[in-house]
């Protein structure tokens, strides 16, 4: 099979309706909008979350407290074990090199270490955060958890 052999799947791609195209065709003149109203006129329709008048939930519904989640700081999470996986013995493991060995998705985002998996080499691990297990099972081996 090449490219030029590709085609859609039959009945997958429909022809646009054409409206307002006479009055043999089903939907001339008024274009299956109706006669008149709101829903005919430019523009006309609803707004999303528009219930007819009535209140709409998410003014019915009860806002009160605090929620942290403006505040709050997301990482991405890297385990020892995916560490152990991807590095040698000695190495030095930043930010920059999780992300060129796929363990990360971008450098600009903090980067926190946690213990899930077994850790067998000596590495040097600098991350934005390290959960207790992560640091515990770092420093056994002989390694360093540097927060930066």
């Amino acid at each position: 099979m090449n490219l030029h052999d590709l085609r859609p799947a039959p009945n997958s791609r429909t022809k646009a309706k054409r409206l307002g195209q006479g009055i043999g065709s089903g939907t001339g003149k008024t274009s299956g909008k109706g006669n008149k109203g709101h829903k005919a006129r430019t523009g006309g329709g609803v707004r999303p979350g528009f219930e007819g008048g009535q209140m709409p939930l998410v003014r019915r519904t009860p806002k009160r407290g605090f929620n942290n989640a403006r505040f709050a700081r997301t990482y991405q999470i890297v385990n020892v074990g995916s560490i152990e996986d991807k590095f040698e013995a000695g190495q030095e493991v930043t930010p920059d090199t999780l992300m060129r060995a796929g363990l990360i998705s971008g450098a600009s985002l903090p980067v926190k270490v946690l213990a899930k998996g077994d850790l067998l080499k000596a590495l040097t691990v600098r991350a934005n955060a390290f959960s207790k297990g992560a640091e515990e099972k770092i420093k056994a081996v002989g390694g360093k958890a540097e927060v930066i």
